[in-house]
């Protein structure tokens, strides 16, 4: 594939193109990596093969003014992006403590990136350029696009669209919307008139067209309801398939935030359009001096090879952003990508990952999805498969085969998400043979999350009996092997529906099925656009309207996390006054079934002595 220039980020590359000006400029919160696991090089690139002029401004000293005007005035708009993270994600731990590093900056460095990047940004666009259309995309500005519960803050803030003052947000992956806005302002169209493209949400004065159209609950209402925004959350929950869904609108003082319904699911042959853009897989060379984007090696030399999930995961929030259509690049696509990995002189022959949201989901959960896409009421998996459900791995396993086989190619890693209920299901254990034969090293990493059957029911996770049976059949495969290799369950504490007993529970599965003490250990991070993140902020689960017990103390989550990880020395006072507070001393002793030992008794000591 021939390489092209990097999109201009000052006026001399503009100049060396022969640009007096940009259709676009892209603001991102990220710096400027041109891979296609960057969200912005997407759209950038995707604008670039349709014949618009784009130019990046990466990062952005949002105090300074001139910095949103060095570039000149956009011809068609100004793109928005706070970058492939939420802002908030990347600056702030779940307890609300500064990070330290920041991934998608050069040399890993922090502060480069306000707070809400998609406001700030937006903002200041407006400000410099008052009459240039603003467009919001990326995964900041999609999961805020109606009333969001806002965790940093604890309290309800309304649509990002007000907030930023932008004219447009494109949710989801964006690729088809923002061609669409694209061309219809190339047309002559203004912004304003832009308010009937799927996959994206304006605000109005009037619902567009009312009969088609459902009304959710008014932001004033959802501030001071619970119930109404759990209802409401469950509308747009059930409105997020590119199929089925409906026109939603969101009442406020000054008009409505519509939405329109999502983007088309993407056709194969749309994906690998997609993924064969000249990208230049790396970041831009004025990074070269600080060490580069530490987030690039994770995914430098990975292959997607697919989007969206059906696992229907309470916690995650790829219903609202990819959506639940699994859909896939060709086979032909991703081997010649891979050829291309071979020939950069940095690889040293080891692709890391050839997956997506969840590694072997290759194909839509069934064939009803093709026709009339996702249920609306029933999960691919949860609580167990669907009858309609059709497992199969064959077509993946062709594709890791001939990725190994190519010349160059020392070992292809799957890092992505395994669902291994999906796995179990397929009576075809082939797939589990070539995973353990061929795609990890020593150890595979698996996501039970928890063991409790509360706490899966509110996750949509499927119950322990069926992770210890796929654990069984691991250790099974590589016996017959001769392989030693190992699981290693990722864990989530404090999740809606958890109390200190439940996690108790989780503590004593983990001493009695687990080898080592899990490294794997999340406090659950509400973040917008979840069902669990609902669940949290109404105590509510919105699918029953039955109350959930959430734990919202620091305190009380502090001690869920240490209950997960008992044997570490440093939580040991965290985990005594646990297991005390739950009525479990039981559980302080000697015995098998103890998580820990009595606390020393401190020696007195003598007044006499010396």
């Amino acid at each position: 594939m021939m390489r092209k220039d990097f999109l201009p980020i000052n006026r001399e590359e503009m100049v060396a193109r022969g640009w007096d000006e940009a259709d676009f400029i892209l603001i991102s919160g990220d710096a400027y990596v041109d891979h296609p696991s960057f969200g912005p090089a997407i759209i950038s690139r995707l604008l670039e093969a349709y014949g618009f002029k784009v130019a990046i401004i990466a990062q952005p000293d949002w105090k300074n003014r001139d910095e949103f005007s060095k570039l000149g005035k956009p011809r068609l708009g100004f793109l928005i992006s706070a970058g492939n993270i939420d802002s908030m994600v990347a600056h702030y731990s779940v307890a609300k403590k500064r990070r330290k590093s920041d991934t998608y900056s050069p040399g890993g460095r922090t502060g480069l990136r306000p707070d809400r990047a998609a406001i700030v940004y937006a903002n200041k666009a407006k400000e410099v350029f008052p009459d240039v259309p603003v467009i919001l995309g990326g995964i900041e500005a999609s999961l805020r696009r109606f009333a969001h519960y806002d965790y940093w803050e604890n309290k309800i803030k309304p649509s990002i669209l007000v907030d930023s003052k932008a004219d447009l947000l494109v949710y989801g992956m964006g690729e088809k919307p923002v061609v669409e806005i694209a061309e219809a302002l190339q047309s002559g169209l203004r912004v304003e008139d832009l308010t009937y493209i799927r996959g994206t949400c304006c605000f109005t004065n009037q619902v567009p067209d009312p009969e088609e159209t459902i009304i959710l609950p008014s932001f004033r209402d959802l501030k001071i309801s619970k119930e109404l925004f759990a209802e409401s959350f469950m509308v747009q929950y059930r409105n997020s398939d590119g199929m089925q869904a409906k026109t939603l609108a969101e009442p406020y003082e000054e008009g409505f935030v519509i939405q329109n319904p999502p983007a088309e699911p993407h056709s194969t042959e749309e994906l690998d359009m997609i993924y064969r853009l000249p990208f230049n897989r790396t970041y831009h060379p004025v990074y070269e001096k600080a060490g580069g984007v530490p987030a690039l090696g994770e995914v430098r030399f990975s292959l997607v090879s697919s989007r969206g999930c059906f696992g229907g995961c309470s916690f995650c929030s790829l219903h609202f952003h990819q959506g639940r259509v699994v859909q896939s690049r060709s086979i032909e696509a991703i081997v010649e990508e891979a050829e291309e990995l071979i020939s950069d002189p940095d690889f040293k022959g080891y692709i890391h990952d050839v997956g997506g949201p969840t590694a072997n989901f290759r194909r839509r959960a069934c064939s009803k999805q093709e026709k009339t896409g996702a249920c609306l009421d029933r999960e691919c998996l949860f609580p167990g498969p669907c009858e309609k459900l059709e497992a199969d791995h064959s077509e993946y396993i062709s594709l890791l085969r001939k990725l190994r086989n190519l010349e160059g190619v020392k070992k292809v890693f799957i890092r992505s998400g395994i669902r291994y209920d999906y796995m179990l299901h397929d009576q075809d254990d082939s797939f589990l043979e070539e995973l353990c034969r061929h795609h990890i090293s020593g150890q595979l990493k698996v996501a039970p999350e928890h063991v409790s059957p509360g706490v899966l029911k509110m996750m949509n996770k499927p119950g322990k009996d069926l992770y210890l049976q796929f654990k069984k059949k691991y250790k099974m495969m590589n016996e017959k092997l001769g392989k030693d290799q190992y699981l290693v369950p990722y864990f989530i504490s404090s999740h809606p529906g958890s109390d200190l007993d439940a996690a108790i529970e989780l503590a004593q599965f983990i001493k009695k099925h687990e080898q080592h003490m899990p490294e794997q250990v999340q406090d659950f991070y509400p973040t917008p656009g979840t069902l669990s993140t609902c669940m949290f902020y109404t105590e509510t689960d919105p699918r029953t309207m039955q109350p959930v017990y959430v734990a919202k103390s620091a305190h009380e989550k502090a001690m869920q996390r240490a209950l997960l990880q008992y044997r570490n020395p440093t939580v040991y006072g965290l985990v005594h006054e646990a297991l005390v507070k739950a009525g479990r001393k039981d559980l302080i002793g000697f015995g098998r079934k103890c998580l820990i030992r009595p606390m020393k008794k401190k020696k007195k000591i003598s007044k006499n002595s010396s």
